[in-house]
Formats: C-alpha cells, sequence, structure tokens
C-alpha cells in the first residue's frame, strides 16, 4: 500500500498507545521511515481531530534531540479499504532494541547502564519539558538502545494526542497510560507536568535495576491503586549492590508528590553522571564500531570548547538601541503583518507567526517607550501565539513581564494587567506546577476584588477557575469548599434559580459522588 503517493507502507513493527507503527519507505528521498497510524478515542468530529491532531503534531516537530526520532511528515489520507479518512505520522526508523527486550533476555541490567540509559533519557526529557512537551507513557518498551549504546525515547504519542484542557480519561473510563509507569497525579486524571515523566523514569529505573515491576498488583486496578497509596520498597532491598546513591535518588523519583521529586530531568542527570563508569559489554545488543562514532566525536570537541561554567546569558531585550535602528511607525505595515499572523495561526503554524512576530515586536520592544500602546499590543499578541502554540514556558515569561508593564498604567491598564496574570497562571498549570499557579490565582482574586468587588462576574468567574485548579491538584475537600462559597453567592446575588447556580451544584454533585 502506498499513501499520498509517496510513502510505501511495510510490516507492523510495534503498537503504541494511540496507533499502530509500520516499517515503511519514501520514494521521495529514498530512504526507510517508520509510519505510524493514528486511533482516537472519543467522539469528536474528524475534521476537529485532524486539525487538534497537526497542531499537536507541529508542536512535537520541534522536538530537535538525537534522543528522539525526528518527524518527517503528518497529515491524512483517504483509505481506500474503508473508505474512512486517516491520520498519519512518519519518524525516522530507529534500529536498535528495546530496553524490555533487554530486560526478558538478561534480566536486571549492569548499574553502569542503569545510569546511562536513563541519563540519556533525562537529557531527552529536559529537551521536551523545555517546549512544554510531556511524554506521559515513559516504559522500557518505549526506550530503544541502538548497536552504539546510544537510547531513543520512542512514541510521544500520548504527548502529540492528549490536550492538557481536557480529561485524561476516555469516555469508556480507560486511564490513558500504562498502569506499572503511571504517577499518581495521572491515576487521579490531575493536571500533569515534567514530575509525572519523572516518576515514570523511576518505575523503569527500579525494574532495570531489580527486573521487577515498583508494584507488581495482581491486577490494573490494584496497581493503580498502589502507585497511588503504597511505599515503595527500596530497590537495594533487592538487589544488595545497589549503590547508596542510586537507591535515594530511585525513590526520591517515586515520590507520591511531584513537589517532592527531583527539581527536574537536568537535576537527575546531574545525578546519574558520576554512576555512569564501569560498564560492561552488552554483546548481544550493543556492537560498538571499530572507529568511534562521529556523534560522540561531535559531541566530545563541543564539551570541550563549551565550560559548564556559563557567564550569564543577556538578556537583548533590554540592550541600549542604536540610532539607526528602524523604527516601526506605519499602522498599515503593522496591519498587514496582523493579517499575515491570523492566518498562519489559523493554519496553526504557530513557529512562522512567532518568527514574524518576534521579528517585529523585538524592535519595537526596544525602540519605543514602554507605555506605547502598540508595543504592547504587539508583545500580547507575541505571548498569545506562544500560548496557543503549546510554548508555556516562554509565553509565561511574556505574560509576567506585559503584566508588569500594564500594571504600570493604573487603572487604565488594570483590565490587561489581569488577563495577563491569568494567563501567565494558565501557563503554569499547563506545566504541571499547580501550585504555582494557585499561588499566582489567589493573589489575582484579591486584586481583582479590591478593583472591582465581590459582586462582580470577573473574581466570581475566577473563584470557579482555582475550585477546579484545587480540584485537579488534588485538593478535593478544599475545591468543593470554595465551590460551596462560591454558589451560595452567586444564589444570594444572582438568585437560586439563575443558571451558573445550577452548574456549580453539578461540580459539587460531581465531587460527591467520586469521593463516595
Amino acid at each position: 500500500m502506498v499513501i499520498v503517493d509517496r510513502y510505501e507502507v511495510g510490516r507492523p513493527i510495534g503498537k503504541g498507545g494511540m496507533g499502530e507503527v509500520y516499517s515503511g519507505h519514501d520514494r521521495q528521498l529514498d530512504r526507510k521511515v517508520a509510519i505510524k497510524f493514528i486511533r482516537f478515542v472519543g467522539n469528536l468530529p474528524p475534521d476537529e481531530l485532524e486539525r487538534r491532531f497537526l497542531r499537536e503534531a507541529r508542536i512535537m516537530a520541534r522536538l530537535d534531540h538525537p534522543g528522539a526520532p525526528t518527524v518527517y511528515d503528518a497529515g491524512s489520507y483517504d483509505d481506500p479499504q474503508t473508505g474512512e479518512r486517516r491520520l498519519f505520522e512518519v519518524m525516522q526508523f530507529v534500529k536498535g532494541s528495546t530496553i524490555a527486550d533487554l530486560l526478558a533476555e538478561l534480566g536486571p541490567l549492569p548499574i553502569g547502564w542503569v545510569a546511562g540509559i536513563a541519563a540519556q533519557v533525562c537529557a531527552v526529557l529536559g529537551a521536551a519539558h523545555e517546549l512544554s512537551i510531556l511524554h506521559r507513557d515513559l516504559k522500557p518498551s518505549n526506550l530503544m538502545i541502538c548497536p552504539d549504546g546510544s537510547v531513543k525515547v520512542l512514541d510521544f504519542g500520548l504527548a502529540i494526542l492528549t490536550d492538557p484542557r481536557f480529561s485524561r480519561y476516555t469516555r469508556s473510563g480507560q486511564v490513558m497510560g500504562t498502569a506499572h509507569y503511571m504517577s499518581p497525579e495521572q491515576v487521579r486524571a490531575q493536571p500533569l507536568g515534567p514530575g509525572s515523566d519523572l516518576y515514570a523514569l523511576g518505575c523503569v529505573m527500579y525494574e532495570m535495576l531489580t527486573g521487577k515491576h515498583v508494584f507488581p498488583g495482581p491486577s490494573e486496578y490494584e496497581t493503580l491503586h498502589q502507585q497511588v497509596s503504597d511505599a515503595p520498597r527500596a530497590a537495594s532491598r533487592i538487589r544488595g549492590e545497589i549503590p547508596h546513591e542510586l537507591d535515594e535518588l530511585v525513590l526520591g523519583l517515586l515520590e507520591k508528590r511531584p513537589e517532592d521529586r527531583p527539581r527536574d530531568a537536568c537535576a537527575v542527570f546531574a545525578s546519574l553522571s558520576a554512576l555512569t563508569s564501569g560498564t560492561v559489554r552488552l554483546p548481544d545488543f550493543v556492537h560498538p564500531a571499530s572507529t568511534e562514532s562521529p556523534v560522540r566525536m561531535y559531541a566530545r570537541a563541543l564539551a570541550a570548547l563549551v565550560s559548564d561554567d556559563r557567564p550569564e546569558m543577556i538578556d537583548q531585550t533590554r540592550q541600549p538601541v542604536l540610532a539607526d535602528e528602524p523604527r516601526l511607525t506605519h499602522a498599515a505595515d503593522l496591519s498587514a503583518i496582523r493579517a499575515q499572523v491570523t492566518e498562519l495561526v489559523r493554519e496553526s503554524r504557530y513557529t512562522q507567526a512567532v518568527e514574524i512576530l518576534t521579528e517585529v515586536a523585538g524592535p519595537a520592544g526596544r525602540l519605543l517607550v514602554p507605555e506605547n500602546g502598540e508595543m504592547l499590543s504587539l508583545r500580547l499578541e507575541l505571548a498569545d501565539v506562544l500560548f496557543e502554540g503549546g510554548d508555556y514556558r516562554l509565553a509565561a515569561s511574556h505574560y509576567r513581564d506585559l503584566a508588569d508593564l500594564y500594571g504600570q498604567r493604573g487603572e487604565d491598564g488594570a483590565e490587561l494587567a489581569f488577563h495577563c496574570r491569568l494567563r501567565e497562571a494558565s501557563c503554569r498549570a499547563m506545566g504541571g506546577d499547580i501550585r504555582l499557579a494557585l499561588r499566582q490565582l489567589t493573589s489575582l482574586l484579591q486584586d481583582q476584588r479590591a478593583l472591582y468587588g465581590d459582586a462582580d462576574s470577573r473574581p466570581l468567574e475566577l473563584r470557579k477557575q482555582i475550585a477546579v485548579l484545587q480540584l485537579g491538584a488534588g485538593d478535593v475537600h478544599e475545591a468543593e469548599r470554595t465551590l460551596v462559597a462560591l454558589r451560595g453567592d452567586i444564589a444570594m446575588l444572582r438568585g437560586f434559580d439563575h443558571p451558573q447556580v445550577a452548574e456549580i451544584g453539578r461540580l459539587i454533585d460531581e465531587i460527591d459522588h467520586k469521593e463516595s
């Protein structure tokens, strides 16, 4: 079978969380590829599914790292056998064996290899998390060790297809993920952050060290319950030779609360680096070449040139402005640029939209005084495009700066300052830092109440958002208290028959049902 007159579909080579993977051949570039056919769960209209898939695939394509297969193409075609529209993704074909294969063949792995494999995974996760991309299904079968010893992190399928604004459950109630490697917050269907991937890494490391699952429950339900409720048994109690530092690191990754785990993937990488020496050969899986790998040569040369003691980066946006820099003053030019950006965003081409706005808003931001409304409007548009494109970390930084600038304009800028603060908190929540997001929203609520009063619709709506976030953070009782108080206030202000009273009542009933 040939799809889109370009890709020959070969034999099946795997099944991921959201589809099947086949070997393939790219006729145009004459190279072997992997082709993944996407399987959706849910009842969204096909056009909406395709739009969302292409949006997320473009975000995934930004992940440019040697430890992650390159995304070459993504699209849709009409299946001649079923007549249905099918979605596909074309990726780099990776040769090697999965860590699941290694464990099945060898049992527990040498300690140096466990540290080395995990360190490489951390490097990939660090790059992905910088782009606000989470894996959500990290497990031994999604980690490939290549003949040269390098590791590839496969199947970011749940990352592509999971929108953080939607439920982590399918309509049938099936949890998205793999029970043996799911973090407590993923089991609870709470908003996820980088810490969830680190928890999964801890589960994988535990299995590589011991040959056993952290929680080998007799059923999937029991395993999920153990992930949430039970303390893990130290790996060293099963394998006594495990170094104390590695044992403690794994236990740290398996902490129930995300804030109790290591700070980020880079911190875990640093802890693992000292434990990767003294490895033994894995002759059936790793075959070192007779000459050094060009990739390793490149990395070694770069490491020799670039010290870890890097000087503090200079914020280019705050540098003095040269007199001969171009000044953007023509409203017609800005109008045309905005129209172009709007079209790019409509087509989910966020990277191009960001490039155009950065080119315009950068010089404008330097040349025009901070109070200039046109400059602030451009910078706000840039932040919004970053947000829509899923780059939550960078968007949060822009929103924070804009909130300060709009705040300097007093009551005239209060509404937009509040908008930027709300968006920054949303970015923090999308990135998994729920506690920080809650603190920011609580502070925002105090300021909105002071300016608008308790009866205004804006602080009332914000209270509902805080309750939803409290629920996502696992603070069920606090969320219920927030909603009960909010329902009473709305009933007093707008009457017991107001639609919002019934809406909040349904949320409270849902909480009570889950608790029971």
